[in-house]
């Protein structure tokens, strides 16, 4: 009977959570704010970078669905479910982490980067501290010479998880603010001590971002 359980679990998880997921954004008013630079790269058939917090991934997720996008997804089951809802919206998915096929997985987005595919990103995961920017999203743009644009999220209603990266939900038929960034360029010429300090200052970029998108959701 366990193993049963654990395979309905499982099939619940890759499944039913996928498509639970999706209908309830269906019923979510986004308002999109400075989303114009953005959409100018999208629709001239230009490749980006977008980062978004841990805890704001549904949403960030979805607000780039069906444009040509590639997501780095966690080799746990918890990956494995992400890359369910991901599929679902049209991501290629990568499978790996900062702690697990981390090096392979920035190498295998730099070539989807170079082969015409935007990169979305959650640079406080997989697994924290949450809302500490990681070199990630930063590096990535940096080694592609593509533009990195960060992304707030704020709901009017939502369900907020007792997860480390507080993971939240917007309650159905609710509304939603999703704030992007100015295009950022990062010069390919920078040292490690001034990679490392932009990172930080991208990360402080990205919270007030979220906190503004919060105050006018």
């Amino acid at each position: 009977m366990k193993k049963v359980k654990k395979t309905l679990l499982d099939f619940a998880g890759r499944t039913l959570l996928p498509f639970a997921i999706d209908v309830l954004f269906k019923t979510v008013k986004i308002r999109y704010e400075n989303k114009e630079e953005f959409l100018k790269f999208i629709d001239a058939g230009e490749n980006v970078v977008v980062a978004f917090w841990h805890g704001k991934m549904a949403a960030g997720w979805y607000s780039n669905k069906g444009k040509n996008f590639s997501a780095l997804a966690s080799q746990s089951k918890d990956g494995e479910i992400l890359t369910g809802i991901l599929k679902r919206w049209k991501y290629n998915v990568v499978r790996g982490s900062s702690r697990r096929g981390g090096k392979e997985s920035l190498e295998n987005m730099i070539e989807l980067v170079n082969k015409n595919n935007s990169i979305a990103i959650t640079p406080d995961g997989p697994t924290g501290p949450a809302k500490v920017m990681k070199p990630g999203a930063v590096v990535l743009a940096k080694k592609t010479k593509r533009p990195l644009f960060l992304l707030g999220v704020g709901y009017k209603k939502k369900i907020q998880f007792k997860s480390w990266d507080s993971f939240e939900l917007p309650k159905p038929f609710s509304e939603a603010v999703v704030k992007y960034s100015p295009a950022y360029f990062i010069d390919a010429e920078l040292n490690f001590e001034e990679t490392d300090k932009l990172i930080k200052e991208y990360g402080v970029k990205l919270e007030e971002l979220n906190k503004e998108a919060e105050a006018n959701a």
